[in-house]
């Protein structure tokens, strides 16, 4: 292969690869003895002062948008409406206690689970139900949704932050209920979180008591739940 073909292989193998590329992966990918420093510094070359450039990355080599065109490439959009103190918290315990129930939401935080923070976080995509424990009155579970890992940027439930250390703590490894979290009440309550009233809680129930919503979504026949 010759020299300009090279550095066509090289355009081809980083424009395709997802994550940037070092001289050694690189070397290990083009003919047996191309000078690999060489046609990177060529190829950087022939990308200045393009809109896309050929930059080098931490060790490795990577495409990427000129610094000089970010203004021009800046996604701006509208957040309808920032998430309580009650739903951030909601959330957190469910993306850390999955499959967790409504019940040990409200003993983990200390207070009263609104309806209107459950329908926030079902609206934003980031929560679902679960399926069903094997207990008393079999109460619905939460979990999180692809779109919550989607929009915090994380590869997998292990990314979260913190993981690691509450799990060195042993936070994780207990139940909810028994000291996993701690939460102020006067923090939740200053956001306004009170308890259902007799109408709202008769709604939520005939919700959960729907069986065609669950016949959408995975059940205790599909996933295995705490016994």
């Amino acid at each position: 292969m010759d020299h300009f073909q090279q550095i066509r292989l090289l355009e081809a193998i980083l424009f395709a690869s997802d994550k940037p590329l070092g001289p050694d992966v690189l070397g290990e990918r083009l003919p047996d003895g191309a000078d690999v420093p060489t046609l990177l510094e060529e190829l950087q070359g022939l990308y200045a002062n393009r809109g896309v450039i050929l930059t080098r990355v931490g060790e490795g080599w990577a495409f990427r948008t000129a610094d000089d065109l970010a203004p021009h490439m800046t996604l701006e959009r509208e957040v309808p409406r920032r998430l309580s103190r009650a739903a951030i918290e909601t959330l957190a315990i469910v993306a850390y206690h999955q499959p967790v129930t409504r019940a040990e939401i409200e003993e983990i935080r200390g207070v009263a689970l609104s309806r209107g923070t459950i329908d926030t976080l079902l609206e934003a995509g980031w929560i679902r139900p679960k399926g069903r424990r094997r207990a008393p009155g079999k109460p619905v579970t939460w979990g999180t949704t692809p779109a919550f890992l989607d929009h915090f940027g994380l590869e997998d439930l292990s990314a979260l932050p913190g993981v690691e250390e509450l799990k060195a703590a042993g936070l994780l490894d207990l139940r909810p209920g028994a000291g996993a979290i701690a939460m102020r009440q006067e923090d939740a309550l200053a956001e306004g979180d009170e308890g259902e009233d007799a109408e709202d809680a008769a709604e939520r129930e005939a919700y959960l008591e729907n069986d065609e919503i669950f016949d959408a979504v995975e059940t205790d026949d599909q996933i295995p739940l705490d016994d």
